[in-house]
């Protein structure tokens, strides 16, 4: 796992291109995650099978660069609003000493954003600050095998809003 200092987990570097549109924010990455220095890695995360039935595209079946290069094919970035934590296991809710990622130069970088989408009420914390931005954003159930609350198909009647 990735630490910078004793028991400080550093998250994943951004997936985001020149072009990025939509930008989907989690909060931190789980364990199997951070292990494959892959996001939304858990093989009982929704978030592939979600995102592919949105872009009507089978991104589980596909290895990690080629899911990526869907996601830039759809102009689709990935980051989360956590740079740095304490945490013991995958959960949200064992998060401590959270550092924020600092989003200021964000428009700079990626004009063509317009949306900001989170997975999940943790991330979607930060949404009034990139409302306050201009952003449209989106608050999505989480695809965490931990929300077990929504059926998959509840989930994806939600996430379709990415492509509205």
């Amino acid at each position: 796992m990735r630490q910078v200092t004793p028991n400080l987990l550093t998250g994943l570097a951004p997936v985001l291109f020149p072009d990025t549109k939509i930008l989907i924010l989690g909060s931190f990455p789980g364990e199997a995650s951070l292990a494959a220095s892959q996001y939304y890695a858990h093989p009982r995360n929704q978030f592939w099978r979600l995102m592919g039935a949105v872009l009507h595209d089978d991104l589980v079946s596909l290895a990690y660069p080629a899911r990526l290069q869907r996601l830039m094919d759809h102009r689709i970035g990935l980051w989360d609003v956590i740079a740095a934590c304490k945490r013991s296991g995958s959960l949200d809710s064992a998060i401590r000493e959270a550092q924020a990622v600092d989003f200021s130069q964000l428009n700079a970088h990626y004009p063509a954003l317009h949306t900001i989408a989170f997975n999940g009420k943790t991330s979607g914390k930060a949404a009034p600050r990139f409302d306050a931005a201009g952003y449209r954003t989106l608050v999505l159930p989480s695809s965490s095998p931990a929300n077990a609350q929504l059926s998959f198909e509840e989930k994806l009647v939600q996430w379709r809003a990415l492509t509205r």
